[in-house]
């Protein structure tokens, strides 16, 4: 693992003000994050905070918020978000030297919207190749050494079976030292052994189990039984 906690140096920040006001961010204020395995999914509703989590961390970082790697900070120009420009990590052992020096981090940021941008930008989703098959490309060709891996809904380009071969990728690539966060809607990527969920909404951040989320249990309910969720939807 590269960090260990990430907390906030709140500065003059105005409660009330987003994105202070959210919950996850009210938690991440008052206690941090503790990361407790190599892989943490954060999880939840639309709206529910998780997607502006993952950015500040990754800008935290290092990284660019538009997405890319860590040879590309700042390339889109963007200026840090009030949440991600007061961002501070607490390193694990493995991560001290890499913390300690911003030319020694090492890592990739991955966002559902910008990530066909980002790809083409660094050669790894060329024109003949689908948008999932670009997404897979960065994972074969950029996510091989030890640093930090942030990934925003990548399941949103990819098929079951492409969301199956992304699981082998990270698990190669946390065995070879890499750490992962990533935000998701996924049943299948969150299933991960050893993994860490954490579920994002009204009530901040919480610790659960795969089968106590309530993502798993919408999948299961519907895929059983289609028509008990459609019957409200469809007139």
């Amino acid at each position: 693992m590269i960090v260990e906690r990430a907390y906030v140096h709140v500065g003059s920040s105005k409660a009330g003000e987003w994105p202070w006001s959210m919950p996850c961010v009210r938690d991440l204020v008052a206690e941090g994050l503790r990361f407790t395995a190599p892989v943490t999914f954060l999880v939840g509703e639309n709206g529910s905070g998780k997607s502006t989590l993952v950015e500040a961390l990754a800008e935290g970082f290092g990284l660019d918020s538009w997405g890319g790697s860590h040879d590309w900070r700042y390339a889109s120009h963007r200026p840090k978000s009030v949440l991600g420009e007061r961002i501070r990590f607490g390193a694990a052992p493995q991560g001290r030297r890499m913390l300690g020096s911003w030319s020694a981090r090492k890592g990739f940021f991955l966002r559902a919207e910008t990530a066909r941008d980002a790809l083409v930008r660094e050669s790894f989703a060329p024109d003949s190749v689908s948008h999932g098959e670009g997404f897979l490309a960065a994972f074969r060709g950029k996510f091989l050494q030890p640093g930090l891996y942030v990934l925003d809904e990548p399941e949103a380009a990819l098929s079951f079976a492409s969301c199956l071969e992304l699981l082998g990728h990270v698990d190669q690539l946390v065995k070879t030292g890499g750490q992962v966060i990533c935000a998701t809607h996924s049943p299948l990527l969150t299933a991960l052994p050893g993994a860490d969920i954490i579920e994002v909404g009204e009530h901040g951040m919480r610790r659960t189990a795969w089968e106590e989320l309530a993502l798993v249990d919408h999948w299961r309910r519907y895929l059983a039984d289609p028509q008990s969720y459609l019957r409200h939807i469809l007139g």
